[in-house]
């Protein structure tokens, strides 16, 4: 190496529901200072003044210390949230021994008035769609339990809390999904970064090394020719691993292509599409593992000059894959004859998987012709489901 340099870090990454706590801080303080207000206007009318007094005390300091809180992420904790729900509710339950029965007839606001609505924004906004509509239900349940009846006025209650929830719940979703979907490309450009710099060091170290080791070696012949050759296959391996792209998308998903483009080497060709093919976990894996076990196959029987091409292909509704070689190809009844062996390498590691994966594969080989192998998999495949049959030609190596 020229160097050595610290890792470039990706930078953090704001709360994307930031603008959300803020918004719900900012209501819990106005909806505060209308309870406030009218607790000074219904102080008398009520049925027990102190109990009002604590409760508009309580809603006073937990105001307070929420906001301190929630200002910070490290504050908006799911046990903070949880105890919040509990109780907003707890203190709007109270009404039920300070509000008179003039006061539940005429609908007259409690102590705890709109302010009950704030446990519903602060689980939306920590939780998402679900946990705002499970607070909005609690919280109207409430409201129900405290009215102790059923009207125009309380299905409009029920509807607003529940809706709250609902509707900060999907701007709190969406903005989770978002802020992780930055993340990840934030971590992708900067392991790019990473990638390019060890790339030019690599470029200006060892690969000059080895492709001066690979020209000495060929000039001088013998022994040397054969670490010369040896050399260049490190050569290409690294200049290709150093050149595909990282494996990681932003949805999560791994790339193909740069998985099989690292199998390159002088007697491997690979082809792939120019854009990344993002397919699942276990379907990128397997068709990876399919191809390297065709290429173990070429390298294990079709000779040491032997040369194999892997091509990619990415349809609407399949992906192709395609491995040949230059090699023997395979005899008639040589895959039964190795089956019946006990050798199940293709039979397990190749058609097994393919089948897995709700696919088809061909096998096309006759003496002196090379062998090529076609895999085509569904997109979206159904585990242990294959889609047609697989029609074998010549035997197993």
């Amino acid at each position: 190496m020229t160097g050595s340099h610290a890792a470039p870090t990706p930078p953090q990454v704001a709360d994307g529901r930031t603008p959300l706590w803020r918004g719900h801080n900012v209501f819990r303080v106005v909806t505060f200072l209308y309870a406030a207000f009218w607790f000074g206007m219904k102080y008398e009318t009520y049925a027990r003044p102190w109990l009002a007094t604590v409760c508009i005390s309580c809603m006073a300091v937990w105001t307070v210390f929420t906001v301190w809180r929630y200002r910070t992420r490290a504050g908006r904790t799911n046990r903070l949230v949880a105890a919040d729900v509990v109780v907003v509710n707890t203190l709007f339950l109270l009404n039920e021994f300070i509000l008179t029965e003039a006061h539940m007839s005429t609908s007259d606001p409690s102590v705890v008035t709109v302010w009950h609505s704030t446990g519903v924004t602060a689980a939306a906004v920590q939780w998402g769609m679900k946990g705002g509509v499970v607070a909005g239900i609690i919280a109207a349940a409430a409201n129900l339990l405290i009215r102790g009846r059923i009207g125009a006025d309380m299905a409009m209650d029920t509807l607003l809390l529940v809706g709250v929830g609902l509707v900060i719940g999907l701007n709190s979703d969406t903005a989770r999904r978002s802020t992780e979907r930055l993340a990840r490309a934030l971590r992708a450009e900067a392991a790019t970064a990473e990638r390019e710099r060890l790339a030019r060091s690599i470029h200006d170290s060892v690969l000059q090394v080895l492709a001066r080791v690979r020209r000495r070696g060929a000039e001088l012949g013998g022994e040397a020719a054969e670490l010369a050759e040896l050399a260049g296959e490190q050569e290409i391996k690294l200049r290709s691993l150093i050149a595909s792209t990282p494996e990681s998308a932003e949805d999560g998903d791994p790339d193909l292509a740069a998985r099989l483009e690292v199998l390159r080497t002088a007697r491997v060709h690979v082809s792939v599409p120019g854009t990344p093919v993002r397919l699942t976990e276990q379907l990128s894996a397997d068709l990876a593992a399919v191809v390297r076990e065709a290429l173990a196959n070429v390298e294990k029987h079709a000779g040491e000059k032997a040369q194999a091409w892997v091509l990619l292909e990415e349809l609407p509704d399949e992906i192709v894959l395609s491995v040949r070689d230059d090699g023997p190809g395979i005899p008639d009844g040589r895959l039964d004859e190795a089956a019946a062996e006990g050798r199940m390498g293709i039979a397990k590691s190749i058609r097994g998987r393919v089948a897995a994966l709700g696919g088809m594969i061909t096998l096309d080989t006759a003496p002196g012709e090379g062998t090529e192998w076609e895999v085509r998999v569904p997109r979206a495949p159904e585990p242990g489901r294959s889609r047609g049959p697989q029609r074998p030609r010549g035997g197993e190596r």
